[in-house]
């Protein structure tokens, strides 16, 4: 491959709105979760943001990010590791940053998006993301419920219970 022609491809390769971020968004939707793309404000520029649970989702390429299982180039091989070790540091430090500000965040792989493993990847988020609310809402949450049982004597003089019918013939 010529220099040129190396060039060409490399200046082709997204840094948002890739195949991964948008398999990922379209799930969150079509589930019904709403949110914000590539926030400017929020370090690292988070692909997706659910601003109403905390979250920060970024979706990391498994080459540009340094996953576990990838083979570096033979090429080069010094420049490249380096390269991806660096992003991987800042990837480490802006969701440090995230962190500190309050915010928790989800990695999700490009690996993890594959056919076999898209829905099992995509509950595992949708049960973090769901798990960030409860913590948010924390104290809001367990009063709640707290008022909800201790204002009912009995949960019966509330809800029908559906348990068995009734046998022939029964009278209260």
């Amino acid at each position: 491959m010529t220099t040129s022609s190396r060039s060409y491809n490399m200046s082709r390769i997204r840094s948002k709105d890739t195949k991964p971020e948008l398999i990922v968004r379209h799930w969150l939707w079509n589930h019904g979760y709403r949110y914000r793309k590539n926030v400017k404000r929020l370090p690292g520029t988070p692909d997706i943001v659910l601003r109403k649970y905390g979250i920060c989702i970024f979706v990391h390429g498994c080459f540009w990010h340094g996953h576990n299982h990838i083979t570096y180039p033979k090429t080069n091989a010094d420049f490249w590791r380096n390269k991806i070790e660096r992003n991987k540091q800042r990837d480490m430090d802006d969701k440090q940053k995230l962190l500190d500000m309050g915010w928790n965040v989800i990695t999700v792989w490009e690996c993890q998006l594959k056919k076999d493993k898209l829905e099992q990847s995509m509950r595992e988020v949708e049960h973090w993301i769901n798990y960030s609310l409860l913590l948010k809402s924390g104290d809001r949450f367990c009063k709640h419920i707290a008022d909800t049982y201790m204002n009912n004597t009995t949960i019966e003089n509330n809800y029908d219970i559906a348990a068995e019918p009734e046998p022939d013939g029964y009278k209260e």
